[in-house]
Formats: C-alpha cells, sequence, structure tokens
C-alpha cells in the first residue's frame, strides 16, 4: 500500500483491467459489460468471516447510497460461487458476489490486491466510473474494516 492507503497495482486514473466471474448464482458478470455506469469492486477474503460480513452488512443496509449514485456493488473473494450464495442467502445480500476461485486469485492479483502468503484477496476497493476509469483506491490491514465514510466519500467525487 502506498501512503494514503491505496492499494499499489492498479492506481487512480488506470483504465480497470477487465474480468468475467460467476456471481453467486453461477452467473457471468464482466467488468467491461458494465461500463457506462460506475462500479464498486470490493475485495475482501472470505465469507462467512467476521470483519467480512460486518463490512459486506454494513454495504448491504446502506446499499441504497450506492444505487442512488448509481453505482453497481461487486463483491468479490476467492470462494467459489456455491459458498458466495449461501454467504448472500444467509446475510440477505442483494448484491453481486463474484468468486475469483479460479484460477485462484487471478483478477485480485490483477489489480495488485492478491495475498499469496495467505491465498486470499487483501480488503481493498476500487471505485470505477462510466468510462472504466479508476476514480478511487482504497484499502485497509487485514483485521480492519473498511469505513463507510470512505465508500460516501469516493461516491460523493463520482
Amino acid at each position: 500500500m502506498d501512503r494514503a492507503g491505496a492499494p499499489l497495482g492498479v492506481r487512480v486514473g488506470d483504465t480497470a483491467p477487465d474480468f468475467s466471474l460467476s456471481n453467486q448464482f453461477g452467473e457471468p458478470v464482466s467488468l467491461v459489460a458494465l461500463r457506462g455506469g460506475p462500479v464498486a469492486v470490493v475485495f475482501y477474503p472470505f465469507a462467512f468471516s467476521g470483519i467480512c460480513t460486518g463490512e459486506l452488512c454494513e454495504l448491504r443496509d446502506n446499499f441504497a447510497e450506492f444505487a442512488a449514485a448509481g453505482v453497481r456493488l461487486l463483491a468479490v473473494s476467492v470462494d467459489s460461487k456455491y459458498t458466495l450464495r449461501a454467504y448472500a442467502q444467509a446475510e440477505g445480500y442483494t448484491f453481486d458476489l463474484l468468486a475469483d476461485f479460479w484460477p485462484h486469485g487471478d483478477v485480485a492479483r490483477r489489480y495488485g490486491v492478491f495475498d499469496d502468503d495467505r491465498g486470499m484477496a487483501g480488503r481493498s476497493t476500487f471505485v470505477i466510473d462510466a468510462g472504466g476509469v479508476v476514480r478511487d483506491a482504497f484499502s485497509t490491514p487485514t483485521g480492519q474494516a473498511r469505513p463507510l465514510d470512505r465508500y460516501r466519500q469516493a461516491l460523493a467525487a463520482l
């Protein structure tokens, strides 16, 4: 991470690397297909883990703020689509949970946020504008949740 807490790899001003991943229903979601509207790509370590669940529940509970800004919310982990479907059902998530399962962590690697030692994505968020350009990027260390106010700041800047 740089001094501002942004992940190294993909940076603000870069064109976001395209990807296509299965969501919790097995449907393909492609970043390039979402051009024309802003997207928040939220990498998190694992489904059903404490801090990740707290973060995603906070996003769920404040989903109207993303919808009001026209932002498509994509949460990405290395879990399988089957795990993500059970997770979404258990927690009432209505946004896409994407499986970066195989090749393991490939998309997280392309964004520069994969932790090779732990085999998981780091806690990093990329806010991408309608043209596919990264407008904001922020991360927190393992064990620390991203604050909702940081998302609000990113949404306000779109």
